[in-house]
């Protein structure tokens, strides 16, 4: 398992080291290039040096450094295997998941349970999204404070609110006794998104048809890190095959892990055709372990339609993973610490201590996190979507991720109202002409699709 290096690299300088993770600042950019090259094995130790040297307002310099980093080459000690086209995924692949049909009433229930649920665990975690400041001690002392821990229910206002917590600026609509309607997301967002292409091109999607609808539908500030990146790729006429590498050190983080759900929704019972045709969605902005994170959402949502346990489920997602990858083996761990015994409490420290070095929006440490909460959720949905935000790092994500397969897995009548019923069957979106969305209109439009085919 490969940990954080710890020998003697020259660092950048302080002026690179403030990063929001936004692609439109071109120090950000070089900052997270270089974590990004360094945890995937690559040597850019001399790149390092020569922008210690460089004005880090030179935006043309700077931006030359970012683009020369794509030059650099790996180190020969590099152990995994982490293709980036659909054919080298494939083959790398095992025993591959039957599908397994899904009746039809079960199937609208459980499609029903999969929108409130994803939208609730996502508005849960909301308040506390920042996980530089969100750590698992600070949600713990919070909660603990406001007499609200364990988790299971949205988050307490404390008042008087003492200094050392922040709340996201969302919390006037995503904590206890102010929720009313769900509050705009990009989880929630591309969900949406991914119905509206789905009703449009079904199984023809490709990945063009992703940027043509984020340039129509989508206002630049209301997408993040690697779809940022892709966006203004897509903006500036950089050719398709290049639109999830250039200036992007987020290709590998969590945004298109996200996006997954619905070619769950859509093709329950088939893991492999969902994992299929989620790459479609995720290579316009991921490569690696960012791509595998969606298609391993795809798949174990899906999985979770035809499993009696989230266990079962994440199994057999993991087949559509390539197995001598980081996300594998990220997947793996948190498997055997679960058979091991370990209470969830140990299992997140040892996960910590594996995945703490990956900033916390990237694909692996937090598929981690999914795959804990839903394995000590103790077969509830609040247990599991409660002690994945309670995880920190990307708390509205994963709670949304576990929101919807733990919902699968409990079906409608076992889903919490203290989480469902405020939201009122509504979500707002930035997404044009989708604010203010019915979540059980968005429910039977997929199940019209999962039952009529995708053409």
């Amino acid at each position: 398992m490969q940990k954080s290096t710890v020998s003697a690299q020259p660092e950048l300088i302080e002026a690179y080291r403030e990063t929001n993770y936004d692609a439109l600042i071109p120090q950000n950019l070089l900052f997270d290039e270089v974590k990004q090259r360094r945890e995937t094995g690559y040597d850019v130790d001399l790149i390092v040096e020569e922008a210690n040297d460089c004005d880090p307002n030179d935006r043309e310099a700077v931006l030359a450094l970012v683009d020369r980093l794509a030059t650099s080459t790996r180190t020969a000690e590099w152990a995994y295997v982490e293709p980036d086209t659909l054919p080298e995924i494939l083959a790398t692949l095992g025993v591959l998941p039957e599908p397994t049909p899904v009746d039809a009433e079960t199937l609208r229930d459980k499609i029903s349970a999969a929108w409130s649920g994803r939208i609730a665990g996502c508005n849960l975690g909301k308040p506390v999204e920042m996980g530089s400041h969100w750590t698992v001690e600070h949600i713990r002392e919070y909660l603990e404070l406001g007499d609200a821990y364990p988790l299971r229910d949205y988050f307490p206002i404390l008042d008087p609110m003492p200094e050392r917590f922040e709340l996201r600026d969302n919390w006037p609509f995503t904590t206890r006794g102010n929720v009313n309607g769900s509050a705009r997301d990009d989880d929630i967002d591309y969900p949406i998104l991914a119905l509206h292409l789905l009703e449009l091109h079904g199984r023809t999607l490709q990945p063009e048809h992703v940027g043509e609808a984020w340039l129509m539908l989508f206002p630049l500030t209301q997408v993040y890190t690697a779809e940022r990146a892709a966006y203004i790729n897509l903006a500036t006429g950089v050719p398709q095959r290049d639109v999830a590498t250039v200036r992007n050190p987020y290709r590998e983080w969590i945004g298109a892990l996200i996006r997954g759900d619905v070619f769950g929704y859509v093709l329950p019972g088939d893991p492999l055709a969902a994992a299929t045709l989620a790459f479609r969605d995720a290579s316009l902005s991921h490569v690696g372990n960012g791509i595998y994170g969606e298609m391993w959402a795809a798949a174990l949502v899906s999985a979770a339609f035809v499993s009696s346990s989230a266990h079962e489920a994440i199994v057999s997602s993991l087949a559509v993973v390539p197995p001598r990858s980081r996300l594998a083996e990220a997947i793996r761990h948190v498997l055997s610490l679960h058979e091991k015994g370990l209470s969830w409490e140990e299992a997140l420290e040892e996960i910590r201590a594996a995945y703490g070095h990956y900033a916390w929006v990237h694909t692996i440490n937090n598929a981690a996190v999914i795959v804990a909460g839903l394995l000590w959720g103790e077969g509830d949905y609040t247990t599991a979507v409660g002690r994945t935000v309670m995880s920190g790092w990307d708390t509205d994500s994963n709670g949304a991720t576990v929101g919807s397969v733990a919902a699968i897995l409990a079906g409608t009548a076992n889903l919490p109202a203290n989480l469902i019923a405020p939201l009122h069957d509504t979500t707002r979106s930035a997404l044009f002409g989708y604010d203010d969305s019915k979540i059980s209109d968005l429910a039977d439009r997929t199940y019209r699709l999962a039952t009529e085919g995708l053409k």
